[in-house]
């Protein structure tokens, strides 16, 4: 059996003997974490973090999440919901002016929030070095007409959510996504996790590994029949990999953390809003994440979605998964969140990794209140 590093509360057993048989299946490395009321009852890693598996993950061991990123952003959208700065019912053209063009006057804020603003792609060719120049990507999209009537229909916005939110609150702001996430959630909770990479943290990245039998020229796709781009703008694991990626500020895709971090952020939201004395925002606050905007067949994914205010819901919980297998799940009537967080695919049919991860707490649970 592989080896296990870190600590688990004796209930929650069934954790790291579920990353342990997902590294004896062949992936690379990983770490998983369970909060429950704010507090670590699984804090795990293991494997490695390169495909040649020549260097351990260690407990500060760092990767993209990917769309786990959205969590992030949106939390940052929540926080200035609560302080009364960003009106979720506004048009998003009162904080971005130009936003208004080809017909966008009647898209609201959480529109962006929940996948129904008509703005799943660029209407035009974008590449990686779009990506890395902010005001560029940006202005696109404030251009650009919505594939559909705001509101009325789902579409999942795979890129563009991140830079459609993350330029409202740097309206309101002044601040990038990456530099008020740092200041106003990572920093005051002490979380390891970073929108925006700088140099110093690169030897603690481990690389993504593509799916078996796949290169680092592996791209994400989607089945539905909005999924085919105009831009044609494939991400490719070659792209997350990049020191581009890492520097930029993608504020949908390119997060770097681990499953400590990942679950220490997102225990705000499954404790009401205050984790360790630190308030980031109030109890009703964070119920608006499970306030539901869409539900039926999203147009991109080609499959039933039910989408909150920055989060799928699904039941009494909500939260997301990334493309490279990354989860993170919350629970706020059991106050506990959970996260896997891995460098390796696997294809997305073959993805059922992170779900297997929170049943396996969900065993730890039982235990804790019986």
């Amino acid at each position: 059996m592989a080896d296990i590093h870190g600590d688990c509360d004796i209930l929650f057993s069934a954790v790291p003997e579920k990353l342990a048989a997902l590294l004896d299946g062949g992936d690379a490395g990983g770490s998983v974490a369970v909060f429950v009321d704010g507090e670590p009852v699984v804090d795990v890693w293991g494997g490695f973090t390169d495909a040649e598996r020549t260097t351990p993950w260690g407990r500060d061991t760092i990767t993209n999440v990917w769309s786990v990123t959205k969590t992030m952003t949106a939390l940052c959208a929540l926080i200035l919901a609560d302080r009364d700065t960003l009106d979720l019912d506004a048009p998003v053209a009162r904080y971005w002016p130009e936003f208004a063009a080809a017909g966008k006057e009647k898209v609201l804020v959480r529109h962006l929030l929940s996948h129904t603003a008509g703005l799943p792609e660029w209407d035009v060719p974008v590449t990686l070095d779009d990506f890395c120049d902010w005001p560029s990507i940006t202005a696109l999209l404030a251009a650009q007409p919505p594939r559909w009537e705001p509101g009325a229909d789902g579409g999942y916005h795979s890129l563009t959510q991140g830079f459609l939110v993350g330029e409202v609150v740097r309206r309101i702001t002044g601040r990038t996504v990456g530099e008020f996430f740092a200041a106003e959630v990572a920093g005051p909770l002490g979380a390891d996790f970073h929108i925006g990479l700088s140099a110093e943290h690169d030897d603690r990245v481990a690389r993504v590994v593509p799916p078996p039998g796949k290169d680092e020229d592996y791209a994400a796709s989607a089945p539905g029949p909005d999924a085919m781009p105009a831009s044609g703008t494939g991400i490719r694991v070659r792209d997350g990999n990049s020191v581009a990626w890492r520097r930029a500020q993608i504020p949908a895709a390119s997060g770097f953390g681990n499953a400590r971090s990942v679950a220490l952020v997102q225990s705000v939201m499954a404790c009401g809003g205050t984790l360790k004395g630190v308030r980031l925002l109030s109890e009703a606050g964070t119920g608006r994440a499970r306030e539901g905007q869409f539900e039926g067949e999203d147009r991109v994914l080609g499959m039933p979605m039910h989408w909150g205010l920055g989060y799928g819901l699904f039941g009494t919980t909500y939260g997301w998964g990334g493309w490279g297998g990354s989860l993170v799940m919350i629970d706020p009537d059991a106050r506990m969140a959970v996260a896997y967080v891995t460098n390796q695919m696997r294809e997305p049919a073959e993805e059922t990794r992170g779900l297997d991860v929170v049943m396996s707490a969900y065993e730890g649970l039982q235990g804790l209140h019986s």
